[in-house]
């Protein structure tokens, strides 16, 4: 069934949003050592979350993007020296797009870093042209290539995603790919292959993550009683991990 399209959040300061949380971490959430933001709120219903705490705006706390950008600002020289940057994650980021350019701008010019907006795509048509200026590098998760799958994985189409990812190839924005690899799900040989041949045709994709599917979110969702389905899957093997990668290094990508 597909999730309801949420509403543009009401007109209101750019500078405040949803947050969920915020972490300092290394090699996760883009290149070096990075301030990463997590908003509240997605579009999304993905079997795998592993972050299903972030899904409703209303779970986050109301924030001022000057405290989000003062607590950055403390790790600044830090991340500078560690080759880091700023990443705004999620849930989805562009849910709440006015708060997130608000926190792009001030990180970019405000604090001299780099910046990475890690996004299903799906809600890419909300990122207008200024938002995407100040965005250094692009996150972009493709969950499936087979539409029918997408939808069973999301609860929503995969064309916006597409859509997207086609207009940041025509922006030369720089983007790295993110690939989740489910066992019994997203694995099947053409499908991978799907993705891979989609992201090498954009000419802009610099790096594909192919991301093992894990078992780290089932106590969250069952903390708010809610049904893991994946519950039974396995984690891959070191080796199907390899070959999934492999496709996409076939494709002439660089692939992790």
């Amino acid at each position: 069934m597909t999730v309801p399209l949420p509403a543009a959040p009401p007109v209101g300061p750019a500078a405040d949003g949803s947050v969920h949380s915020w972490d300092v971490s290394t090699g996760v959430d883009g290149p070096g050592t990075r301030f990463t933001v997590f908003l509240a709120g997605c579009p999304l219903n993905c079997l795998y979350c592993h972050n299903p705490d972030t899904l409703r705006m209303a779970d986050g706390r109301r924030t001022g993007a000057d405290e989000v950008v003062a607590e950055a600002a403390k790790y600044t020289a830090f991340i500078r020296a560690a080759g880091g940057g700023a990443t705004v994650s999620g849930g989805e980021p562009l849910l709440q797009p006015r708060f997130t350019g608000e926190l792009f701008h001030r990180f970019k010019h405000g604090l001299g870093l780099h910046t990475a907006l890690d996004t299903s795509g799906f809600l890419g048509a909300r990122a207008d042209d200024a938002l995407l200026a100040d965005v250094d590098l692009v996150l972009l998760d493709v969950k499936s290539w087979d539409r029918e799958l997408y939808r069973r994985v999301t609860g929503q189409p995969l064309e916006p995603t597409l859509d997207f990812a086609r207009r940041l190839a025509d922006l030369g924005k720089e983007v790295w790919v993110r690939f989740v690899l489910v066992p019994g799900l997203t694995d099947p040989a053409e499908n991978v292959a799907g993705v891979a041949a989609f992201a090498a045709s954009l000419g802009n994709v610099s790096r594909v993550d192919v991301l093992p599917f894990h078992q780290l979110g089932r106590a969250k969702w069952a903390a708010l009683g809610r049904e893991f389905t994946l519950a039974d899957t396995p984690v891959p093997s070191a080796g199907q991990v390899r070959a999934a990668r492999g496709v996409f290094a076939a494709h002439g990508l660089h692939a992790v």
